[in-house]
Parts: C-alpha cells; structure tokens; sequence
C-alpha cells in the first residue's frame, strides 16, 4: 500500500516549501474527509494532473509531530465537543523533515473561518514558557493555565493546485499517545483536508469525493487522540464519531 502510493506521488510535478508559501492560507476555510487507506491511492492517482506535490528534502512524505496543550478540565476539548464556533488549539508542531518547530494557535470563528498564528521555536517541549505565553496573549486571552495533553505522529502528504489557491493535505500513519506514554495507532485511516479561501464545489477533489459518495466530516485529530486515550474525558457527543470512524478503520474498535 504504501510502495504503490509513493510510486503515485512521484508522478506528480514538485514544489518546494518556498514556492508553497504563496499559497499558505494561514485565513482559510477547512473541510475535512475520512478516507479508507485502501482507497487513498487511486483518489490520489486521479488528482495527479491538476496537483503539485510538496517536496521537502527531497520527500513527498512529511513526518509531522505534535504536542496539544490543554487545561486541566479539558477546556479546549470540551469546547469543540459541544459544538461551539468560536474554538482555539494551542499546540507545538515539528516538522521532522526540515528541523523546524513552531508554536502555533488555531482559532477557528463562528464564521468556520480558520485563522493560525505561529512562532517558530527550538523544538517541542512539555511546558510553556513565558514568552511562549506572551506569544499567545497577543491572539488568545488564556483563562486557566495550559498543560501538556495529547502528542500526535503522522505523515502528510501536501497538495497545491496548479491555478486555484487550495491546498489539499493527506494524513497518514496515525499514531496517538498519551502523557503516560500510552499509544493508539490508526494506520488504515487517512483524514484528508482541504483548504481554500472559500469553499470551492468545483474543486477536483471535492467533486471526486462526491463520486464516491465520501461527506465532509468534522474531526479533530487533538479531539479524536484524547477520546482514544484520555479514560476521564468526556466522550457522549463523540461516541457516534468513533464508531463512524470504526467502519473505516479496523485498528479502531469501539
């Protein structure tokens, strides 16, 4: 599977992280998808024409880690379980690949507009200092003190359109882990995500998930990871999620 969907991905014509930066969407509109690992490579084959593939250090695979931070009553995770629209995640995420790591807020409106402000950083580490809190008191005003939560491992695999400004992310090799060094690995499923300054129906890929009758789903890896791993986190309002993710994911079971 995963031989076949790197000899795909070579098929595609690069770019590199500089020319990507045109298209970096930091004010964006998300949608999400939950895709079959078995049925990622020819969803990927047939975006191959009207797609640039991102190229780092000569990889079309990113290896990505990140560390979600959180208060002690799980606010952040409670917040998007109860649907809320104003939403935040406050996370450290390392581009293993290029050595880069940033502090990053992602704040999401009632407008499902999606907004990030990132700081890069010298790596990931469990707690914050002060000047990462001075960082997020200029987009985020924190009401209780934050804490290290869940830390996440995948590959990406990054799409740019040729002429729109839409970006298309592929994550794979899921592995979740817990402060007590717990894992949950989901490595048959593949969260895919498009972001574009507005939602586009005439997208390449969102066509193509409509052909094969694949629906927007709303899922957080943060969210997902502390429902798998967390045993005293609420979980009523996510329960239905799981076992939709289950019929996807045999290592998922609910």
């Amino acid at each position: 599977m995963l031989d076949k969907e790197l000899k795909i991905l070579q098929g595609f014509d690069p770019i590199s992280l500089s020319q990507m930066d045109e298209v970096a969407l930091l004010d964006r509109q998300d949608t999400k998808y939950l895709l079959k690992r078995n049925d990622f490579a020819r969803i990927l084959e047939a975006l191959q024409e009207e797609y640039y593939a991102l190229e780092v250090v000569g990889k079309r695979r990113s290896h990505y880690r990140t560390l979600y931070f959180d208060s002690q009553d799980l606010l952040f995770y409670n917040l998007h379980q109860r649907g809320k629209k104003n939403r935040v995640k406050i996370r450290m995420r390392q581009y293993v690949d290029s050595s880069l790591t940033f502090l990053e807020i992602k704040l999401k409106n009632n407008k499902n507009r999606t907004v990030k402000f990132r700081k890069e950083i010298e790596g990931i580490h469990d707690t914050l200092s002060k000047d990462d809190l001075d960082f997020i008191d200029e987009s985020y005003r924190l009401e209780e003190p934050l804490k290290a939560s869940i830390m996440n491992d995948f590959h990406r695999i990054t799409l740019v359109h040729k002429k729109k400004q839409e970006r298309l992310t592929f994550d794979v090799d899921l592995d979740f882990e817990n402060r007590k060094e717990e894992h949950r690995v989901l490595d048959d499923l593949v969260i895919a995500e498009m972001k574009q300054e507005r939602f586009d129906r005439e997208s390449r890929f969102a066509q193509l998930a409509k052909q094969l009758h694949i629906r927007p789903e709303r899922v957080s890896k943060y969210c997902l990871g502390v429902a798998l791993l967390i045993d005293d986190a609420k979980k009523n309002r996510i329960k239905e999620k799981l076992r939709r993710i289950s019929k996807l994911s045999e290592t998922l079971v609910v």
